[in-house]
């Protein structure tokens, strides 16, 4: 029997980058690198970044070539959130042999929006005989949650689902597709006119490949959020003056041949003092029911289910394997609790 521990590469030691180093070693997986280029944190034990009490011998480094060569079982990506940022990362691991889970949150069903680098990494996937895929909070409470309650409906005609969350609790990369501190004519011209894909285009695929529903149509409404005094914005560093945006809320719909219509919106602004995160999904039809999950803690839980998720994805066929084919997120103990 091989009790050897997994061993996880680390790309990215960011905000949740240092919630994951935690709970990777409290489920008992073996820390085999940290990758980053941040100069503030390259050549700092990962121990340190973390806010652990001791070092962990493992320094930050910003070669991922040489960290993914000396061989791992498999890497989290906490980077980006587009995937034409993350395919090279996807990549990187792919050839070394490294299967790569991400916080990523277009990889959570890429198919819709990025067919294309979809099918090349899954080729190269398929080659090296690894799997990608991308998890995070969305696994649970934008797919996993909805699925589950359809499966207690006798018959539906829409699933509606509300998410929303502060985008300054995951870094400037998400702070940039959010259209943060963008003027009108900004967000209209690099976002809105873009038709850049929201997070929002990833879910109606994700919960109708689950169901077995097809999708007929998909659209997206992009809306810039503002107020009417200047809000801090820890990520930017500055304060968003009034007409600069702190956000925005994106509406995706989607018509499916069964008549069942999936709508998500996801709502990613700068909080302001009071503002909470939300996560609400209603199913209409026989019974309509509404699921709120009050103030959900987004960041714990997306570093929770992507940590949870590693043994699966490793047991996982070789490919991009999207997570609404794998069995549902579970829990795995820790180590104090076996």
């Amino acid at each position: 029997m091989n009790n050897k521990p997994t061993r996880v590469v680390l790309y990215g030691a960011g905000l949740m980058g240092a919630v994951i180093i935690r709970y990777l070693l409290e489920k008992g997986f073996e820390l085999a690198g940290v990758i980053d280029n941040n100069p503030e944190l390259v050549g700092k034990d990962a121990g340190t970044v973390a806010g652990l009490e001791r070092e962990l011998g493992v320094p930050i480094s910003a070669d991922a070539e040489a960290v993914l060569s000396q061989g791992a079982d498999i890497a989290v990506l906490t980077l980006l959130s587009l995937m034409t940022d993350m395919e090279p990362f996807f990549a990187a691991c792919a050839r070394h042999g490294v299967n790569a889970i991400s916080t990523c949150e277009e990889a959570f069903f890429p198919q819709t929006t990025s067919p294309e680098i979809t099918e090349r990494l899954d080729a190269l996937a398929k080659e090296h005989g690894v799997t990608l895929t991308g998890s995070g909070y969305q696994d649970v409470y934008w797919g996993n949650l909805a699925t589950v309650i359809a499966g207690s409906t006798q018959q539906m005609t829409a699933l509606e689902g509300v998410s929303s969350y502060n985008v300054d609790d995951y870094g400037i990369a998400l702070a940039k597709v959010h259209g943060v501190g963008m003027t009108p004519e900004e967000f209209a011209r690099e976002v809105a006119d873009a038709n850049v894909p929201s997070f929002a285009m990833n879910v109606p695929g994700w919960i109708a490949s689950q169901l077995g529903l097809h999708m007929t149509g998909i659209s997206q409404v992009l809306m810039p959020a503002y107020s009417d005094h200047p809000v801090k914005s820890t990520t930017l560093g500055r304060e968003i003056q009034p007409g600069q945006a702190l956000g925005m809320a994106a509406r995706a719909t989607a018509t499916t041949r069964e008549g069942i219509d999936i709508v998500m919106e996801v709502r990613g602004v700068v909080y302001e003092p009071g503002d909470v995160d939300l996560n609400s999904w209603v199913i209409t039809g026989e019974p309509t029911t509404k699921v709120d999950v009050d103030k959900p803690n987004t960041v714990e839980l997306t570093c929770a289910t992507v940590v949870n998720r590693i043994p699966q994805v490793i047991a996982a066929p070789a490919g991009f394997t999207t997570v609404e084919l794998l069995p549902p997120a579970r829990y795995l103990p820790t180590l104090d609790q076996r």
